[in-house]
């Protein structure tokens, strides 16, 4: 696709940031008044997985509305949607196969005037220039690419931030932002279908995407915003951060937002820095702001997967799920891009800081599905992410997703599961802050993981929740229960019934050595066939794999094989690690693997009757991931 310029574009230059002459005052005006857990909600305190979205778009991102194409989703369309109701898109009608339990709208704050002013006749700058252009009803396709690379890209990729032109104003971003709220309040039913106020924050200094999805508590009686606090005020997360502290104390509550960063792998090696955006050293007041604000990151979406690359993790033979070289090598060969080695810089980061650590996330997944569709995940029937840049078959084996990528290459994106007590705002919320979370690649794979000193040989939940910590917590070694022989892991896994049975859990650890530096390993814990699998010693004790049953030309699989299943419906264990040291400072999460599935890419093959494509897997391990838990040393 050529990217052109000229004289369409004639009256739209760009303003700095410094030069808009109406900067918005961002305050606390907006009162929440749907109440977030009636009496009649029931609360299980062993908690229940609820399945979720917290990273998409509808017509409100202006990239959506136009450069990515044709998104005319309307919030109410979107919630629907994530209720399983069918709406249109540009490839076909589409469903969700199961509902979900919570979703939040999260569009680019960095143009809400520009979509007010060309989606409202009544903005008072509908029929101006650039509100024709990016409304744009004749040859779309071409003026759209075109204003949106030159506009939209452009504006918000360089290395100091700039507005367009013809902006819109406070009222305009305003405006957008009331409509999505008053949408999110109309669907919000607690214990049915939870709603959760939010925004993107897009920076992209120098085209390194260092994107925030801002997560409001939104409890009955909060207030927000009354503009969504964007990159065009400033692309610096330190800056966004401040502007959160500000919000807090202004409400009277103690953080009550959220920021989860996503797509570290684009980052640029920015996600993790060595020092501030600016150059400045980190301090601790950074440390301590993105520990207060950040307590989630985003696994995987729709443009790959961040958790660990081959390329710096050459022992994990799973380190290459969903990760392509190929799209940009000079974002993707960074350390700093990855989260796993972002756990462990953090690790050396709160030796640093006074205990301190910024980087200990959680786990959730997204889809950053640009045509609105809510956890559109499923591979056998995915309509695309982006419009008509990837909306049949044919054109997700050629396309090419603006800036970022060939379409091949991207995938429907991921799922977050949270543990909570209820299907409520403040239940979901406050699982999230205390990181009680996972991932899935897509499936309804359900994870629990706990960590704790004086587990016997038994999973129970009960037990994980009164003797120890679940996903998200932390340890301390030198508590007075700790052992020489140290914590003992309980983890758990269930298939989802619509997938394939599961393959493994394995528990990835990362730690501070003697010397200081950052270690890993990734240790198989339980497995499907254990009769007939076992580790190889001569090796590095490597899992024989799993039977693959995928027939490629057929795209199906087989979940029992010559009357024996293919991977177990659940796993379950308990661990403990043989190379632990009170001493050192470590991570320990665990990944669960199904057995293999077609990739999407094999369906679309099959559709259009012709080979899978090369370059890319024909099968794929679907996989969830728990969040962390931490082990802080012995003092």
């Amino acid at each position: 696709m050529k990217y052109l310029s000229g004289p369409l574009l004639a009256g739209t230059a760009l303003l700095s940031v410094g030069a808009m002459a109406d900067p918005c005052a961002i305050t606390p005006t907006i009162t929440i008044d749907n109440a977030t857990k009636p009496a009649s909600v029931a609360s299980d305190p062993l908690k229940k997985a609820y399945f979720g979205e917290q990273h998409m778009h509808i017509m409100y991102s202006l990239d959506a509305y136009m450069g990515m194409g044709s998104n005319k989703i309307t919030p109410d369309m979107a919630y629907r949607f994530a209720k399983g109701e069918a709406v249109a898109v540009p490839g076909g009608m589409a469903r969700l196969h199961k509902p979900l339990d919570f979703a939040a709208i999260t569009d680019h704050a960095e143009f809400f005037g520009e979509s007010y002013a060309s989606t409202d006749p009544d903005s008072g700058l509908y029929d101006k220039p650039m509100s024709v252009l990016i409304r744009n009803p004749t040859n779309s396709e071409f003026v759209s690419e075109l204003v949106f690379v030159e506009l939209v890209q452009r504006s918000t990729r360089a290395g100091v931030p700039s507005k367009l032109g013809q902006e819109a104003g406070c009222a305009g971003r305003n405006n957008t932002w009331q409509k999505i709220v008053d949408v999110t309040e109309a669907h919000n039913e607690p214990g049915v279908f939870t709603t959760l106020h939010a925004y993107e924050w897009s920076s992209a200094p120098n085209s390194a995407n260092l994107h925030r999805n801002v997560i409001f508590r939104s409890a009955q009686g909060d207030q927000l915003p009354n503009v969504p606090f964007s990159a065009l005020d400033s692309n610096k997360p330190e800056d966004l951060w401040a502007q959160l502290e500000i919000y807090s104390s202004e409400t009277g509550l103690n953080s009550p937002v959220l920021a989860i960063p996503h797509n570290s792998n684009y980052s640029k090696g920015l996600m993790f820095p060595v020092t501030k955006l600016d150059g400045d050293p980190i301090d601790q007041d950074w440390v301590n702001a993105r520990a207060k604000f950040e307590r989630a990151i985003e696994m995987m979406q729709a443009k790959q997967n961040s958790e660990v690359s081959r390329i710096f993790s050459p022992l994990d033979e799973f380190a290459d799920f969903e990760t392509f070289d190929v799209i940009n090598n000079s974002r993707l060969h960074h350390r700093s891009n990855w989260v796993r080695e972002g756990l462990k810089d953090g690790l050396q980061k709160a030796q640093q800081f006074g205990g301190v650590n910024p980087y200990q996330l959680g786990f959730v997944g997204g889809t950053d599905n640009h045509n609105g569709l809510t956890s559109d995940v499923e591979e056998y029937d995915w309509k695309g992410a982006h419009g008509p840049e990837d909306a049949s078959p044919a054109q997700r084996a050629t396309g090419e997703v603006p800036g970022w990528a060939k379409t091949i290459y991207t995938n429907p994106g991921a799922i977050t599961g949270v543990w909570a007590e209820s299907n409520t705002r403040d239940d979901l919320w406050q699982s999230i802050h205390d990181r009680e979370t996972f991932a899935t690649s897509g499936t309804r794979i359900q994870v629990r993981f706990f960590g704790g000193w004086n587990f016997g040989d038994t999973v129970d939940i009960q037990t994980g929740y009164n003797n120890g910590v679940p996903m998200g917590g932390e340890l301390d070694a030198s508590d007075s229960a700790a052992t020489t022989t140290g914590p003992k892991f309980m983890v758990m896994a269930i298939s989802d019934p619509d997938s394939a049975y599961l393959d493994r859990i394995q528990i990835v650890k990362g730690w501070l050595d003697n010397a200081g530096n950052t270690q890993e390993k990734v240790y198989d814990v339980v497995w499907s066939d254990p009769e007939n699998r076992q580790p190889d010693p001569n090796y590095r004790n490597r899992l024989p794999p799993i039977t693959n049953s995928v027939d490629i030309a057929a795209a199906s699989y087989a979940k029992v094989v010559d009357g024996k299943n293919v991977g177990e419906p659940e796993l379950s264990t308990t661990w403990t690690d043989p190379d632990y040291d009170a001493s050192q400072a470590a991570f320990y999460y665990a990944r669960v693997l199904e057995a293999h599935t077609p990739r999407w890419s094999t369906y679309d093959a099959h559709d259009l009757g012709t080979a899978p494509p090369e370059g890319v897997p024909a099968t794929i391990q679907e996989r969830a991931w728990s969040s962390p838990i931490w082990i802080k040393p012995a003092q």
